[in-house]
């Protein structure tokens, strides 16, 4: 476990797995012992003795959709607005399945543009302007942008086999 804070106590479906100390600020904190079982882990860091940070991780179930998020929906008509759309595979309850790879095609209508696709896969030798990627770790981003001077609606379509499609509308002005 790494963390900035002193100390951490780690959970397992909520049983106690001990709480370790750091002896140097670059100290990374290890429990040895851990079994797999699928439920929840949680971490508990603690600063100068007080609850610091917390963080959860629950076993997912198979992929069931995606879950497409813009960082902004209003684009300029300046032809070089941006807009960073996340993609991620999630089970039924909402959470990123961590080791889906689903192959993921995405299409757009309206005055914007595919500029690139990426999903964080350093080793991958694929042109970031495919219209088409598969997602790493459960995750995905498209980026795009808007075209010069034209206004309207824009709908990015995501589509996977097996998986709802999902649509994310957006507008230049």
């Amino acid at each position: 476990m790494y963390t900035s804070g002193d100390a951490v106590e780690l959970f397992l479906n909520g049983k106690s797995l001990g709480r370790r100390e750091k002896a140097h600020s670059y100290d990374r904190l290890t429990w040895d012992d851990v079994r797999y079982e699928p439920g929840s882990l949680k971490a508990i860091a603690y600063k100068n003795g007080q609850k610091w940070a917390e963080e959860l991780v629950e076993t997912t179930g198979k992929p069931a959709a995606l879950q497409v998020t813009a960082e902004k929906t209003e684009l300029k008509s300046d032809g070089t607005d941006l807009s960073f759309i996340r993609v991620a595979v999630v089970d039924s309850q909402g959470r990123v399945v961590p080791r889906s790879k689903n192959h993921l095609k995405f299409s757009v209508t309206g005055p914007a543009e595919i500029i690139a696709t990426d999903n964080g896969d350093a080793t991958s030798l694929l042109p970031f302007q495919l219209s088409e990627r598969d997602a790493y770790n459960g995750l995905a981003l498209v980026i795009l942008r808007s075209q010069y001077m034209k206004q309207g609606k824009v709908v990015l379509t995501v589509e996977s086999k097996g998986l709802p499609k999902q649509k994310i509308a957006l507008k230049v002005e």
